[in-house]
């Protein structure tokens, strides 16, 4: 009998100390219920303010905050073995955007703090891809924070014509799909892998024009889990939960001709097992959005592997990060063509140990029949990383019509013309631009008129930045870093050596997916005449170097570069921007057995620039020569 009042008095203690909970509760282990004294009524209690040291929460480590964010439990009375909380002891909930997700504490793979910038961008990408697409249909949406500068946007927008006023209230107005709503001719999104639905959630609570968002999973666990965070953060009317294979739910929805208009694919590991049954269950020029994080594949570790998931062999080289794109986009693009579609690429992005590219697809066979010339193959030698492109496939224009037909080759021959070393064989990759400029553009526009919509904006807004910046039409790049330790001397600024290139006469432009790298259209020529003359300022000890070596045979050549350069007096030549405020931090830190090798830090935007964005350098060469040439 004592013992029953010791537990009896642990209950009502437990119900004192957690509101929205009574004093009726069910012994452990017994079948009989306990009824609460006759001077205590069944009712909800608070807390005291002399308890809070005691809450629970805190006393599991939980940061005292949260418990604020929970929303109100019910008026109804709970039994204790019911789940009046939807917070458990032992888990914890987490803030990302607008979401409020429950996570198991004993379980951190549910949530990667590091692709939040992932998520963050994905977001401002759909919310201007389903503004295109409702636009077309008279519908305009509302995202929290544009309104008071929505002719700025418009403005900004140069080359198009700005679009209609809108309406005053009443029979004319135009309709506006809000954030939260459900929009009958919005888009349906799928979640291929949702895991604990953070990804989808946020599309509820932060994007408008949503008809519907499925977030789906193969793990019982991870869809429990999901379906109380979608009834936590009160989005149950738009979120729905799905436990299925994602590939079997794609080709379930391909069948009954009920498509998505964006997918999304963020796997752990390589997504090569669902790219087949994404191309065909995403709508007519619907969107793809999909994450590669097996970088060690891509990059050139495993080409064997690459190939097998692929279709593609990688090779190791500096430009490994631009390459893994290229590698995806082909891959996309040939599942793509089996059934008559293609792809074009709005975005892609590589960060930290990760890829992400965004791609529309859509139908047509007299496009489909060009992919061959679209994609290429690489020729990149061993010994200086000098590289070349064949292409699959050549395109011929006669009038209104075209001509396909083999391509011819190779581009290079048994050996390098530079360093005589032999060449690895890479690819097919994409050899076509990896973004859409304009859209890349009106993504900027829209994160410029809203600040603070995301947490890594600044992020966002310095790597697309520098995206619009580079070239389109020039494939992977060089960095300086290797054209310097391949002759062995001194490295030379990035400002001197693009003054060389501009001075030349070739357009020259940075990359995002390399802090040192250079993308030109200047042939390999061209590059090592520069790096010449860079040595006959820095000479090398030619005596230490071997006959073999390809320091020895670049070097032996004399330069033909920087004698009859054109003198600029008071002209500025533009380069492709440079954010200032961007910088790439040197330091490393471990995740997951991971490391980020490129971890890049905003140091604040520079006023006075139109967007506030971009610094808008201009190389200045009011020096009368090149920096190459000994004074």
């Amino acid at each position: 009998m004592k013992a029953k009042f010791t537990l009896l008095a642990w209950f009502m203690r437990r119900c004192i100390l957690q509101p929205g909970r009574t004093v009726t509760n069910q012994l452990a282990g017994r079948g009989r219920r306990f009824p609460p004294p006759e001077d205590l009524p069944a009712r909800k209690l608070c807390p005291s303010k002399d308890m809070e040291g005691e809450c629970p929460q805190e006393a599991n480590g939980s940061h005292p905050e949260q418990r604020e964010e929970r929303p109100p439990t019910s008026d109804l009375a709970v039994d204790a073995g019911s789940c009046a909380d939807p917070v458990k002891t032992g888990e914890t909930v987490i803030t990302e955007g607008k979401a409020k997700i429950i996570f198991p504490s004993a379980n951190e793979v549910f949530y990667n703090p590091v692709q939040e910038f992932n998520r963050d961008l994905t977001c401002a990408v759909i919310t201007e891809f389903i503004r295109l697409q409702l636009s077309a249909k008279g519908i305009q949406i509302a995202v929290p924070g544009e309104e008071k500068v929505e002719k700025v946007v418009v403005d900004l927008s140069e080359g198009e014509e700005a679009g209609p006023e809108p309406a005053p209230d009443g029979e004319g107005a135009a309709q506006t799909a809000a954030v939260g709503d459900v929009c009958k001719e919005g888009v349906r999104i799928l979640e291929a892998l949702a895991a604990s639905g953070l990804r989808s959630i946020r599309f509820a609570k932060e994007v408008p024009g949503l008809q519907a968002v499925v977030a789906n999973d193969f793990s019982s666990k991870a869809v429990e889990l999901m379906a109380r965070n979608v009834q936590f953060n009160g989005v149950g009317h738009l979120v729905t939960s799905s436990l299925a294979d994602a590939r079997m739910l794609m080709y379930q929805q391909k069948a009954e001709k009920h498509p998505f208009d964006i997918i999304d694919l963020d796997p752990y590991g390589s997504p090569a097992t669902f790219l087949d049954a994404a191309v065909q269950a995403v709508s007519e020029g619907g969107l793809l959005c999909v994450t590669c994080t097996d970088m060690a594949v891509m990059a050139g570790n495993s080409g064997e592997t690459c190939y097998s998931k692929y279709g593609a062999m990688s090779i190791k080289g500096k430009f490994c990060h631009e390459m893994a794109l290229r590698i995806i986009l082909h891959s996309l693009d040939l599942r793509a063509n089996c059934y008559q579609r293609y792809i074009v690429p709005l975005l892609s992005v590589s960060a930290d140990f990760y890829i992400r590219v965004f791609v529309r697809v859509f139908t047509g066979q007299a496009t489909v029949k060009a992919s061959a010339s679209k994609q290429a193959l690489v020729y990149n030698c061993v010994g200086c990383g000098t590289h070349h492109f064949q292409r699959l496939g050549k395109m011929t224009s006669h009038g209104s019509n075209f001509k396909y037909s083999a391509a011819s080759g190779p581009p290079v021959g048994p050996s390098c013309e530079h360093c005589h070393q032999r060449h690895q064989l890479g690819g097919p990759m994409w050899a076509e631009p990896l973004h859409d400029p304009a859209f890349v553009q009106r993504v900027l526009s829209a994160l410029g008129s809203n600040p603070g919509r995301f947490g890594t904006q600044d992020r966002i807004q310095g790597v697309l930045s520098m995206v619009t910046e580079e070239l389109s039409d020039v494939p992977l790049y060089y960095t300086l870093d290797c054209l310097s330790s391949t002759i062995h001397c001194n490295t030379p600024s990035l400002l001197q050596f693009r003054s060389a290139l501009l001075h030349a006469g070739y357009r020259v432009s940075l990359s995002h997916a390399c802090k040192n790298a250079i993308k030109t259209d200047a042939p390999p020529s061209i590059l090592w005449d520069i790096m010449r003359c860079w040595e006959r300022l820095h000479p090398v000890k030619r005596e230490r170097l071997s006959d073999t070596s390809p320091a020895f045979h670049i070097l032996s050549v004399e330069p033909t570069y920087g004698l009859g350069l054109p003198r600029e007096s008071g002209r500025h030549l533009a380069r492709c921007h440079l954010c200032c405020w961007w910088e790439a931090a040197g330091r490393r830190r471990g995740l997951g057995g991971r490391t980020l090798d490129q971890h890049v830090r905003p140091l604040g935007s520079r006023p006075g620039s139109a967007t506030g964005l971009q610094c808008g350098w201009v190389m200045s060469h009011r020096a009368s020569v090149s920096p190459f040439v000994k004074q």
